[in-house]
């Protein structure tokens, strides 16, 4: 632990955490420009680092971008991350209000909390949770993802039948192009690019940054009004960090119950922060009595459960040498090119320094993310202060732009456009977009895994149901399908 110390303290180690913190935060802010696509840009530069550096930029620039999402997710209702799409509506609520830099606070202070006991679990607990990802399987990843989607009807403000309304048409436009499972071609009507399907990132954008700025079109006059400002009375650090700490501090164990969800969950492969936010919402939402509306206790759950994902992801990546997501697949290959293999040899390299110096790299990386993330909030701030008229054709310019990064393709800005014609018409007729993006995202693996299942049992559902594991997943979804039905008759009863 001193030699990591030593290593991590090292002046060049923290110039490089301070400028992927800043490098991160830009990157996550601006719409379709993903934590992962930031790493992939960054691995050229780490031919010229050694482990130790090449791991604190990564370390910082993901947990950097992740909350950085939170920001354009926000001020202008468009979802940075895959994950931040379970509170959109919640956070920019609080912009129409005025009061944005109490909903980012939140999200600040609690993504630090998260990622700091997301570090502490990977520090404590990594090589015994790693026995736990060994036992699921197929079946046990098909019950998984049933549960994030059962989360996203269940978590999801109003009517739990719109928000299924809203999870089938996502898992519908989830089905078009080549199959996974079969091999076939489904919908693509002759359209080449359908055949890779249909892109989540372009899908996310339009969904709620081009059906944000379609529904203000509508009322442009009536809202071009003087633009909100921040609370008048408080300066400095209050806006940002006088409601959220406070919060923190009363939220105690919720927190933790949430960035155990996270930890948990991210250490899965393929699982990831997108449905850590969805299960630590749908938890928060069931034993909070105060997650209603007007209240930022649920999103500060979904936040911590988000970054302490992306320590749980590292638990498979350094003991197995499995990557938990996209990310640690890239680090994987960066730990190859210096000579690292991923596994039981890491943790005694160098007598341990080398792990323990990715552990405290993680401690390291979400206390910078503390000051980085505050001046992010406060420059970003400025957005909700411009005028309408020239702020919705620079969001639409971002979602184009955001749109063709993704793959470099025309297509899809054309698949953003019909996206956000869609979102418009849903969210007119009150449908939550949240269960859309959800099911566009795991509906592909679903299937997959469902099929794989059926394929190894010969076709038998009991494969399903036989290992315990599976088992006690299957209950809980049940039992999570069944909790508003139950508390449905249950209010009925009562009156």
């Amino acid at each position: 632990m001193i030699g990591a110390l030593q290593t991590v303290l090292d002046p060049g180690v923290l110039l490089v955490v301070v400028l992927s913190a800043v490098y991160g935060v830009f990157i996550g802010s601006i719409p379709g420009l993903t934590a992962t696509m930031a790493v992939a840009l960054l691995v050229p530069v780490t031919f010229h680092l050694d482990a130790v550096h090449a791991i604190a930029a990564v370390v910082t620039l993901v947990a950097c971008a992740i909350f950085a999402g939170d920001i354009p997710n926000t001020l202008l209702r468009i979802p940075g991350t895959p994950a931040s799409a379970a509170y959109t509506d919640e956070v920019h609520a609080f912009t129409r209000r005025g009061l944005q830099d109490r909903a980012l606070g939140v999200c600040l202070v609690f993504s630090v909390a998260g990622g700091l006991l997301g570090a502490l679990v990977l520090m404590l607990f990594a090589q015994s949770l790693a026995r736990v990802a060994t036992l699921f399987g197929t079946v046990e990843y098909f019950w998984l993802y049933l549960l994030g989607l059962g989360c996203a009807v269940v978590a999801t403000r109003g009517s739990p039948l719109r928000a299924a309304l809203g999870l089938i048409v996502g898992l519908g436009l989830s089905t078009v192009g080549l199959s996974t499972a079969h091999g076939s071609e489904r919908f693509t009507f002759g359209i080449a690019e359908l055949y890779r399907g249909i892109n989540f990132i372009p899908a996310m954008i339009g969904l709620f940054g081009l059906s944000e700025v379609l529904r203000n079109l509508l009322v442009l006059d009536r809202a071009e009004g003087p633009a909100p400002e921040p609370e008048p009375t408080r300066r400095g650090l209050g806006p940002v960090f006088g409601d959220a700490l406070p919060q923190l501090w009363r939220r105690k164990a919720a927190t933790l119950r949430s960035a155990a969800i996270g930890a948990s969950v991210g250490m899965l492969p393929g699982a990831g922060a997108d449905i850590a936010a969805w299960v630590s919402l749908g938890v928060s939402r069931r034993l909070s009595p105060n997650s209603g509306d007007g209240s930022l206790d649920s999103v500060g759950d979904a936040t911590a459960a988000n970054n302490s994902a992306l320590s749980g992801a590292w638990v498979p990546t350094l003991v197995f040498g499995i990557p938990g997501d996209s990310v640690t697949a890239l680090v994987i290959g960066i730990l190859m090119m210096k000579d690292v293999t991923p596994g039981a040899d890491i943790f005694v390299r160098d007598g341990g320094a080398l792990v323990y110096s990715i552990y405290l790299l993680f401690f390291l990386a979400n206390l910078v993310l503390l000051p980085v993330g505050f001046l992010a909030i406060k420059a970003g701030g400025a957005l909700v202060r411009v005028p309408h008229r020239i702020l919705l054709p620079v969001i639409v310019l971002f979602c184009v732009i955001g749109a063709y990064a993704a793959n470099n393709s025309y297509f899809d800005v054309g698949v953003m456009l019909a996206m956000g014609l869609l979102g418009f018409t849903l969210d007119a007729w009150r449908v939550p977009l949240g269960p859309v993006v959800l099911g566009i995202v795991l509906g592909g693996p679903l299937e997959e895994r469902f099929i794989g299942t059926l394929n190894t049992s010969g076709g038998s559902p009991l494969a399903f149901f036989e290992r315990p594991q599976s088992l006690a997943l299957s209950v809980l979804c049940v039992a999570l399908w069944l909790a508003p039905a139950l508390s449905a008759l249950r209010r009925r009863r009562r009156a």
